[in-house]
């Protein structure tokens, strides 16, 4: 059980399964869209989206404890670096303009956790973008609805329609609602002065727009040109689970709630088309 336990902390630590949810959330769109399977592009996504995710996460430890850090971190460490290197040999297969609108993204995620504005514009001494009051979540929001809808189209040169929009938009609204109950979980470490929504409006409140946010998501399906049944049945039943898990959010939740459990619900959106498939 110990060992198990271990390998599911690496597992969450290392940010394997948040680049899990990355990597099928633009699976999800390759499906919608009836795009060819890139089996590139996926494996593109995976890599960078752990070298991403780690560089933000353990930047500030790495820097300032190089010479005393953790084996775990020095594991993570390691495991990081390959992926950097697999990330670029399947950067290579991928077209010129996909790499340069993914460069974008890259810099916002390198300014995520680099100092490098003046200090008024944060609420603490770290002078990064997630230092900003109230922008971290629709940042966030930012990337992965970029990320995992538009590329795909990008890589494979094909038009992007109003439905492909439309899809970015709800895309963006619901990682904001996905990144709910991890706010909630991080109001008793979260400095005031971040300003996020549970922050401003408190928990109940949060629960219930984000409740009106996933009802937005479904409408807004009615507005693309083209819309399946099938592809709407299974939104529902994400949008559903998503529900759930927001109001079973709370400050004091299990370890494993947010970082395990909510970040797995794109991975189960996936999974769920793949078998209608």
């Amino acid at each position: 059980m110990t060992l198990l336990k271990q390998f599911l902390n690496f597992y969450i630590n290392s940010s394997i399964h948040v680049s899990l949810a990355v990597c099928s959330l633009t699976w999800v769109t390759l499906i919608e869209y009836e795009i060819p399977f890139d089996e590139n592009l996926l494996f593109f996504m995976f890599f960078s989206s752990v070298t991403g995710y780690n560089f933000v996460k353990y930047y500030g430890i790495a820097k300032f404890h190089h010479r005393g850090l953790a084996s775990w971190l020095k594991a993570i460490q390691v495991f990081s670096f390959f992926c950097f290197i697999f990330m670029l040999f399947y950067a290579l297969k991928l077209n010129t303009k996909t790499l340069l609108y993914i460069l974008g993204f890259g810099l916002v995620t390198f300014f995520y956790a680099i100092p490098f504005l003046p200090k008024h514009f944060f609420v603490d001494k770290k002078q990064n973008l997630r230092s900003i009051g109230g922008l971290k979540i629709y940042l966030i929001a930012l990337v992965w609805s970029g990320v995992t809808v538009l590329t795909p189209f990008i890589n494979n040169d094909m038009n992007l329609s109003v439905d492909v929009f439309i899809t970015g938009f709800q895309r963006y609204l619901y990682i904001i609602v996905l990144m709910f109950p991890f706010e909630i979980r991080d109001l008793k470490f979260d400095n005031l002065k971040l300003s996020t929504i549970p922050q401003k409006i408190g928990v109940n409140k949060t629960k219930i727009i984000g409740s009106l946010i996933l009802v937005s998501i479904f409408f807004l399906e009615f507005f693309k040109d083209e819309m399946s049944l099938k592809l709407l049945l299974v939104m529902v039943l994400i949008n559903l689970c998503t529900l759930i898990a927001l109001w079973f959010a709370k400050i004091n939740q299990g370890k494993y709630y947010s970082s395990f459990w909510v970040e797995g619900i794109p991975v189960l959106w996936l999974i769920l088309l793949l078998l209608i498939n």
